[in-house]
């Protein structure tokens, strides 16, 4: 498998050549990081097996949120924690997309203008909720900012994963519609321009030229939610590339794959390694951005109302099993080796005694 931490190191200096006018701290951080994982510029692991008395030396992960060689269990961790939340409700996924003529200033106000995208998109659900008869005033999502599309160009658009129903004003009982029905999608679409327009104006910007009156958002019934939750965790924390689709790199040339949208068939792009490298890179956020949020009785300040809820709900809570840090195994007599010394950097700390 082609990796892209190999890509990164051997292009790296004609990349930033070609696209240093563009780059940030944040793209040239993630590019270290990305290089690093799993070197010894990473710092090192040494283990002993209690068994055989071998000692072998590992190399960590970078931890960088943006790296797709490391983050699984961050991930699944994730995953977990918004499965212990999920109810026996009918759930919908709702997508708000900006116009291609807003994707350049979003390009250089990022970390407004994507705060912005959630607040509006927020304000927006929470809008449709309250006015809807058959709906209460206490609903709750999950909104997961997406940068990329199918074939990692820079299109950012927010998903967020939507209870069909909420808690009544004294939040003592659930209100819900019947049906596959959530909102309309035009309707949403067009009271999140309006939201982003005045957010916009208060900050003293404005539209581009050309800017369409109509925008897109969407509204699908997901079932009972996990499908969704799975989809939006795929890339959370591992940046925007599955290495499995890095297929090859030939005379300076990446291809790639990806799956289009409407055919849903597999298709290609191959392109020099440095134009490659811009569109993975161009989708590291701005420092400290979370990327995952939840909203009403999903956040983490509302806990005592999502217990409320799963009580009138009459929900069974199933403990999940933990997802586990698997054993390091020795390679020479496969029993669990336990890690005595650690290096980070240039210091050395001792975890084990032999």
């Amino acid at each position: 498998m082609i990796n892209l931490a190999s890509i990164a190191q051997h292009y790296r200096a004609d990349f930033e050549r070609a696209y240093g006018d563009r780059m940030t701290h944040v793209h040239s951080r993630a590019l270290d990081q990305i290089i690093r994982c799993h070197t010894p510029q990473a710092g090192a692991l040494l283990y002993h097996c209690g068994t055989c008395h071998l000692n072998t030396t590992l190399y960590p992960s970078c931890g960088h949120r943006h790296c797709p060689a490391c983050q699984h269990q961050v991930n699944g961790h994730w995953l977990e924690r918004q499965r212990k939340k999920l109810l026996p409700v009918n759930y919908y996924l709702v997508t708000f997309t900006l116009p291609a003529q807003l994707r350049r200033f979003v390009w250089t106000h990022q970390s407004w203008a994507y705060q912005a995208m959630f607040q509006a998109a927020q304000e927006t659900l929470l809008s449709f909720f309250e006015r809807d008869k058959k709906l209460g005033e206490n609903p709750g999502f999950t909104g997961v900012l997406h940068t990329h599309s199918k074939n990692l160009t820079f299109h950012p658009h927010v998903h967020f994963v939507v209870p069909g129903g909420s808690l009544n004003k004294g939040k003592t009982r659930w209100q819900k519609k019947s049906g596959k029905y959530l909102f309309k999608a035009d309707n949403l679409a067009q009271v999140f321009r309006g939201k982003l327009i005045a957010l916009m104006s208060k900050a003293n910007y404005y539209l581009p030229i050309g800017t369409p009156q109509e925008w897109n958002a969407d509204c699908q019934f997901v079932g009972k939610g996990d499908g969704a939750l799975t989809y939006l965790a795929r890339y959370l924390y591992r940046g925007v590339i599955n290495e499995n689709n890095i297929l090859t790199l030939t005379n300076d040339r990446v291809t790639f794959q990806y799956k289009n949208s409407d055919t849903k068939q597999f298709e290609t792009i191959t392109e020099p390694a440095i134009e490659f490298l811009w569109r993975v890179i161009q989708h590291v956020l701005p420092k400290g951005f979370r990327r995952a949020r939840d909203f009403g009785f999903l956040h983490g300040n509302a806990k005592k109302a999502l217990m409320r809820l799963q009580l009138v709900l009459k929900v069974i809570i199933r403990v999940q099993p933990t997802v586990q840090k698997r054993a390091v195994r020795c390679p020479q007599c496969q029993s669990a080796m336990e890690l005595y010394l650690m290096r980070i950097g240039r210091h050395l700390i001792i975890a084990n005694t032999i």
